[in-house]
């Protein structure tokens, strides 16, 4: 997962490529929207508390196909990413007082699942061929 700070973040919403990104209100249903031609989808979290962003992106990922990059805005913790990135998340813009090189060892710390997520689908048992 990409890590970006807070202060070095822009909406990238350049007149070239404003189409191309597509900014998701966590009540909206991204099955209501048009997919087509966005490469970026912003996925804002108003409270590190509100998870309606997870859902949103497990949904971009595995039920709508969605390959393009989906990044996390608004109140990002360090705590969240690795989660985050489970979901579905490529990119995590992170809230000012968090620290990039502190998130950085969030991924150090977990290298790997038993269960199955939005990145990879399958659990441990059967990517490893294990059988019963």
């Amino acid at each position: 997962m990409k890590l970006i700070a807070a202060s070095v973040h822009s909406t990238g919403a350049t007149a070239e490529n404003a189409q191309n990104i597509l900014a998701i209100a966590n009540t909206e249903d991204p099955r209501s929207v048009s997919l087509a031609g966005v490469t970026r989808i912003d996925l804002h979290f108003p409270k590190f508390t509100d998870g309606r962003a997870y859902s949103q992106a497990f949904l971009l990922r595995r039920r709508l196909g969605f390959t393009g990059e989906i990044r996390a805005t608004g109140d990002v913790l360090i705590d969240q990413l690795v989660q985050m990135e489970r979901t579905g998340f490529d990119v995590a813009v992170l809230r000012e007082d968090q620290n990039v090189d502190f998130a950085q060892r969030q991924f150090d710390r977990y290298r790997g699942f038993y269960q199955g997520d939005a990145v990879t689908v399958k659990p441990v048992f059967a990517r490893e061929g294990a059988t019963a």
